[in-house]
């Protein structure tokens, strides 16, 4: 057992929520039925009934979803350039854009040549460039919003200069790739408040995860003891987004791609075949590997549900730890602080794991069946949710099911287009609302990345303090996995 946090950590619970308990405890051992596995017994024993003030709660008060108007001149149509036109999310992201009437793309860059030239022959009104900051130097003028669609390692550096600039930005998820760069993304977004930003979460848009969130937050099924979110995962050698397979030898990169460009923040390092197409996501130095990849997808209930700020400690374990790549078979358990009208203990525990490690329905008191390889679960006092990516969404009680859309005070939903509410919002449109802007991104990023860069510590209980951008208990893991070194003329923008 823990015993307790940290006196500095204490603090910060209080300064954070009043209603947190500073005496905390957590159990070192994520497989331990005492959290993971709780009895339905277990699991009604302190009953609470819903209060007053959730009932009149809704999806759109959460602070997570708050977003200030723009300012400066009113636009007529959004000019887009786009960071990144290749890969695998790209095209999708700027196809979706061009089906708003109001958006126009009249920049592309790309440090691969060869996809530079075929998105630009669909585009011949567009300027193009193979390094961002030519963008931002030399044509700043005829653009109004940013898509960067780059591989991970590249996002803060070109998302903050674009908001330094006093661009608009659409970033993919995850939002950041290193610690510290949370810290960093969150001092841009409180410096440019006016700017719209949207993190590429487009499933939030579907209303079943938005009637779970509503459900959650409502304390419908009690208040919540643990969350358990897993991501399937590919064969150990990988597939095409995720690779973990032998190393190829270093070479000369091929002609199109410029190296140093595609390094852009990242140490130099040589080339090696295969990384520059989708296998980065698995790589250590410029990937997040599936927890940080899939963070924004599957624990944004949870945030939007319960508000979550920072965690207290991260605990995991993995049969297989990273070096090159980031580690597989990972189980980490994120503690986070509990108490409260929303929470059942001191502390909400919430495992998040890779390689479709689904939690056990027997040990949940549910009926027999499967759930979906992907998906993330919410134990209650009163109740089981469930909830899929796309939006699929099953409730239970004392391990019956439950018609969930039955359910008293529920919200009225309604599906959204992820993309045009971001140029909708830009354009300062009564009615709309971004659904994960940048101040949202960056706490689930916060979590994903704890959680997969933790792994480097296996069976360590890491006490993370935001404020100081430290392990409070583990100075390695503090000088090792929080933060990296910039390569000249690459270093993050200062606001």
């Amino acid at each position: 057992m823990l015993g307790s946090i940290t006196a500095g950590a204490s603090r910060r619970v209080a300064r954070m929520d009043k209603r947190y308990d500073p005496a905390l405890s957590i159990s070192a051992d994520p497989h331990s039925p005492g959290i993971q596995m709780l009895s339905r017994r277990q699991l009604i024993r302190s009953a609470a009934a819903t209060s007053g003030a959730a009932a009149a709660a809704t999806l759109l008060g959460n602070s997570l979803l708050a977003s200030a108007a723009p300012r400066g001149r009113k636009l007529d149509k959004v000019r887009i350039l786009q960071v990144g036109v290749g890969g695998s999310i790209a095209p999708y992201d700027r196809e979706q854009l061009e089906g708003h009437k109001d958006v126009v793309f009249t920049g592309l860059c790309d440090v691969d040549s060869n996809a530079l030239a075929e998105v630009a022959k669909s585009h011949p009104d567009a300027f193009t460039c193979k390094d961002f900051r030519e963008a931002f130097d030399q044509h700043a003028d005829k653009f109004d919003a940013v898509l960067v669609c780059t591989p991970d390692h590249n996002h803060a550096l070109i998302m903050m200069t674009a908001m330094k600039a006093g661009k608009h930005v659409y970033g993919q998820k995850p939002l950041v790739q290193q610690l510290s760069e949370v810290a960093a993304m969150e001092a841009a977004i409180r410096a440019r408040p006016d700017l719209i930003t949207q993190v590429g979460n487009q499933r939030m848009g579907p209303v079943g995860r938005q009637y779970a969130v509503d459900i959650l937050k409502r304390n419908l099924l009690g208040r919540a003891v643990a969350a358990h979110v897993w991501v399937n995962g590919p064969p150990d050698e990988g597939d095409g987004y995720f690779y973990y397979g032998g190393l190829k030898e270093p070479t000369e990169p091929p002609p199109n791609i410029d190296w140093k460009l595609w390094l852009g923040a990242a140490e130099d390092a040589p080339y090696r075949e295969g990384l520059v197409g989708l296998r980065w996501r698995s790589s250590w130095d410029y990937g997040t590997g599936q927890l940080g990849d899939w963070c924004t997808h599957l624990l944004d209930v949870l945030y939007y549900a319960y508000d979550l700020d920072s965690p207290l400690a991260v605990l995991s374990h993995t049969r297989r730890p990273s070096d090159f790549y980031h580690a597989q078979h990972v189980h980490a358990t994120l503690s986070f602080p509990g108490g409260g009208r929303q929470f059942a203990g001191p502390i909400f525990p919430v495992h998040y794991c890779d390689r479709g490690q689904i939690p056990s329905r027997a040990a949940l008191g549910l009926p027999p069946g499967t759930f979906e390889a992907t998906g993330t679960l919410v134990q209650c006092e009163n109740g089981v949710l469930y909830v899929a990516p796309e939006g699929h969404t099953e409730v239970w009680r004392d391990g019956k099911p439950v018609d969930w859309q039955k359910l008293p005070g529920l919200g009225q939903m309604t599906e959204r287009n992820h993309w045009h509410s971001w140029v909708d919002k830009i354009l300062g449109r009564p009615g709309t609302f971004v659904q994960t802007p940048f101040s949202a991104g960056a706490r689930m990023a916060e979590a994903g990345l704890l959680c997969a860069k933790a792994a480097r510590f296996p069976g360590q209980e890491l006490r993370w303090d935001k404020s100081s951008l430290s392990f409070t208990n583990h100075e390695e893991a503090t000088n090792s996995i929080v933060r990296r070194a910039y390569r000249p003329g690459f270093e993050l923008p200062v606001f």
